[in-house]
């Protein structure tokens, strides 16, 4: 019994260090990256789609974004969506595609994105602990019910303190790395 708990919280906590990278994804670094923009909503004929779905998004160069529409009329749309997504990014078109030229960032703006990332970071931290405290409420009410010996109780909140600590220490080298790459000129 403790083991499907155990499996279910790593699971959880392994999601919510799937949406922390996400997230860290998208904050701009001064260097060209399709996640900046794929997940942009573009009104498709009526419909709001990602851009990811209706255009090929590449990076060629460090500061270049490249946007290739399967249908090229939706060239005016894709542009209206970058603008108000309000990214701080100006595209520019051809008929064949759209391109953003990503602006290098201020030392300002990088020392307000490093707060970004650690509030980030901050907030999978405590997405972790929650599911750490919600699991062992969990495997306390087993060992109230008798399904769970005092033994294994123990055991249990043992791995997973240890499973805990692993997930946070993989949330500290990613916020450490993000923040690598934006204080790099």
């Amino acid at each position: 019994m403790p083991d499907r708990t155990l499996e279910e919280m790593r699971q959880h906590m392994q999601k919510s260090l799937r949406v922390f990278e996400d997230e860290l994804k998208r904050l701009r670094t001064g260097r060209a990256s399709p996640a900046m923009v794929e997940d942009i909503h573009v009104d498709y004929y009526g419909t709001k789609a990602l851009l990811k779905h209706v255009a090929t998004i590449t990076a060629p160069e460090p500061n270049l974004i490249v946007i290739r529409p399967y249908d090229r009329s939706q060239i005016p749309a894709i542009e209206k969506a970058i603008l108000e997504a309000n990214l701080g990014f100006n595209p520019s078109s051809d008929e064949e595609v759209v391109r953003i030229v990503v602006p290098k960032l201020s030392e300002e703006r990088r020392k307000e994105l490093v707060k970004v990332i650690h509030q980030k970071a901050e907030e999978a931290r405590i997405a972790v602990r929650n599911i750490r405290r919600h699991m062992k409420e969990e495997l306390e009410r087993q060992k109230k019910e008798g399904e769970l010996s005092e033994d294994d109780f123990h055991r249990a909140i043992k791995r997973m303190d240890e499973i805990t600590h692993e997930v946070i220490e993989q949330i500290d080298a990613l916020m450490k790395e993000k923040e690598k790459q934006v204080l790099e000129v």
